[in-house]
């Protein structure tokens, strides 16, 4: 039976599938040479380079599949470096820059539950190519890629030593050694059965308290993703720490699948996302590491990131939601930060990429010379703004892209006035519709583009409020 191609899609950051189902041997076969050409096409003039890189992260057969995409991808021409083991997507993005390849090939499927695996694809740069080229790459699987006369050359290489050396660099990695050797701070870091498993104790060594370090490609039933519902055993293990010992400062860090995305639990066993972490770290780079540049948020950001910005005087430049916009903004203009809400966190004195193992670091340089607990610090900038605020997100599953399609038109045609009871004051549409309403809280309505889901997005002055807006919002939407 001949490859659907009119089904391969390609959403904000790659390709994904069910393995098995959309996810095949002999479709990544057809897309990955593709993939290589279309990177080849765009980006040979300024690289000069025929080199892709393969990589991968733990999930079920990820190493098979790169062994396959490595196999088509020289059977067309192109000399490989094949990962030798699974690291975090960033590493492989640095590799890409780093090494003058044409860009990387990376077989990973991200946050998402453990049936699926997908393929990422990334720039010479080092960070997510754009719209244009994944269109590119959809436009071309109807034709293929013919093999090559003489197919390309396929080596094995290490990505972990470049990379963490990269990142050792970018903070005072002796401060953070000592005092996690002190016992002035105790750090948990939670891979999340993913591509994170032992980064940070190859950055900080052994006494960094990993959980969840082995590989589960089921993920312990739930899905690699950085939200409170997948961390009660973190939760557990800092409350028992902080029972018998009260001393110091208490951190987990949470890691997502692949590596590219973070959240962040204090020493009071409170969960913090970007929306929280990011604001600390404008604060922690602007004002100890005289930092500079623009803050790239996406549309869904919190509030209070552009009243830290304003702290500094640093500008903000607002995007649809999406890594890849914020890299795309990234190649053009002098970023500080760029961060989404999703726990995506890059950095204009890095690579365009979001990179968690980085963002660890600056979250726990900004703990050590600050001596604040993250819950601390985040109390601190919000009486510094006067802002405070609650924020929690839902994922709607909708029936069927039918469903999507009315309930699209329904926002179109009938414009919403009121939302829980207030009314709404202005409309932003950069992504879905951002409704501002009267008391300054906002909802936003958001599709995805690849399948019937409805993503409801919610920041309000308390908890409560949030929930209840939410639970309009799901009302509305049938």
């Amino acid at each position: 039976m001949p490859v659907v191609t009119n089904s391969i899609k390609f959403g904000t950051d790659g390709w994904r599938g069910v393995i098995g189902d959309e996810f095949t041997f002999e479709r990544l076969a057809l897309v990955a040479p593709v993939a290589a050409k279309v990177l080849y096409d765009t980006y040979f003039s300024t690289v000069g380079s025929r080199t892709i890189i393969v990589g991968y992260d733990r999930r079920f057969m990820a190493e098979d599949f790169a062994r396959a995409v490595a196999d088509t991808v020289s059977a067309v021409g192109f000399d490989v470096l094949l990962s030798e083991d699974y690291a975090p997507t960033p590493a492989y993005s640095w590799a890409a820059k780093e090494l003058n390849a044409l860009g990387a090939l990376v077989i990973t499927a991200s946050h998402n539950p453990g049936k699926y695996l997908g393929l990422k694809v990334k720039g010479y740069f080092g960070g997510s190519v754009p719209s244009e080229v994944t269109k590119k790459i959809e436009e071309q699987l109807s034709v293929g890629v013919p093999l090559a006369a003489t197919p390309g050359k396929q080596e094995k290489f290490d990505p972990w030593p470049s990379y963490t050396q990269a990142l050792e660099r970018k903070v005072d990695i002796a401060k953070l050694r000592e005092a996690i050797a002190s016992g002035k701070l105790t750090l948990f870091a939670d891979v999340m059965h993913g591509a994170a498993a032992g980064g940070l104790a190859r950055l900080l060594g052994n006494q960094v308290k990993e959980i969840n370090s082995q590989r589960d490609p089921l993920f312990g039933g739930g899905a690699p993703e950085p939200l409170p519902k997948y961390l009660s055993k973190l939760f557990e293990v800092i409350k028992t720490h902080r029972e018998t010992d009260k001393s110091g400062l208490t951190v987990g860090l949470v890691f997502d699948g692949d590596c590219d995305r973070i959240a962040a639990v204090d020493g009071e066993a409170n969960f913090l996302s970007s929306q929280v972490l990011i604001p600390i770290l404008i604060d922690h780079l602007t004002l100890r590491r005289n930092f500079s540049g623009e803050i790239v948020k996406t549309v869904s950001g919190s509030d209070l990131m552009p009243l830290v910005a304003a702290l500094h005087n640093l500008s903000v430049f607002e995007t649809a939601v999406g890594y890849k916009y914020i890299a795309d903004r990234m190649l053009v203009a002098k970023v500080l930060l760029g961060g989404e809400e999703s726990g995506g966190i890059g950095y204009g004195s890095h690579i365009p990429e979001r990179d968690a193992l980085l963002s660890a670091l600056y979250v726990l340089e900004a703990i050590v010379e600050s001596g604040l607990d993250l819950g601390e610090y985040n109390r601190y900038l919000q009486k510094q703004t006067g802002f405070t605020s609650a924020y929690d997100r839902i994922d709607l599953p909708l029936a069927s892209m039918e469903v999507r399609s009315r309930l699209l038109q329904q926002l179109q045609t009938k414009p919403l006035t009121e939302i829980a009871g207030l009314a709404v004051i202005d409309c932003q549409t950069i992504d879905g519709y951002k409704y501002r309403l009267a008391d300054q809280s906002w909802l936003m309505i958001r599709f995805s583009g690849t399948e019937p889901v409805l993503r409801l997005y919610c920041e309000a002055s308390t908890i409560e409020q949030v929930h209840q807006t939410l639970a309009w919002a799901k009302q509305w939407a049938g």
